[in-house]
């Protein structure tokens, strides 16, 4: 059991050093485009299905409340919590549209919409951005 561990978490850790070598400048420029945007008193809408639901709410949380420092909230709507809005989107017209219409009905020029996605297929996420 202890190797398995090691394992899954030395394949975590090669993956991550991967991604950051591969996507740092990247990284860096979307930090600088959030903070750009919402100096400009712009707000940042985060979506996702699944545990992608759960990453957008804490992503959310983390810029409302804090993150490693004590700063002012900073705005960010995560549209996965709302059960009254989803729900009469997904009967009224299709599960698909349930972020694009959130991101229409609260986005403005200029905000910042975060998709999540897994697979990159979702299909309702695509549609949003």
């Amino acid at each position: 059991m202890k190797d398995i561990i090691l394992n899954i978490l030395q394949q975590s850790i090669e993956v991550k050093d991967r991604f950051i070598k591969k996507n740092i400048d990247l990284i860096i420029k979307s930090a600088d485009m959030i903070a750009m945007n919402i100096a400009s008193g712009h707000k940042i809408l985060i979506f996702g299905n699944g545990g992608s639901a759960a990453d957008a709410q804490h992503i959310a949380a983390e810029f409302v409340n804090r993150f490693q420092i004590e700063r002012p909230p900073l705005p960010a709507i995560a549209l996965t919590t709302d059960t009254s809005i989803i729900t009469s989107i997904g009967n009224d017209y299709h599960f698909d549209e349930i972020f694009a219409k959130q991101v229409m009905a609260l986005g403005k020029k200029d905000d910042i919409a975060i998709g999540i996605s897994t697979s990159g297929n979702s299909k309702n996420v695509i549609k949003a951005i």
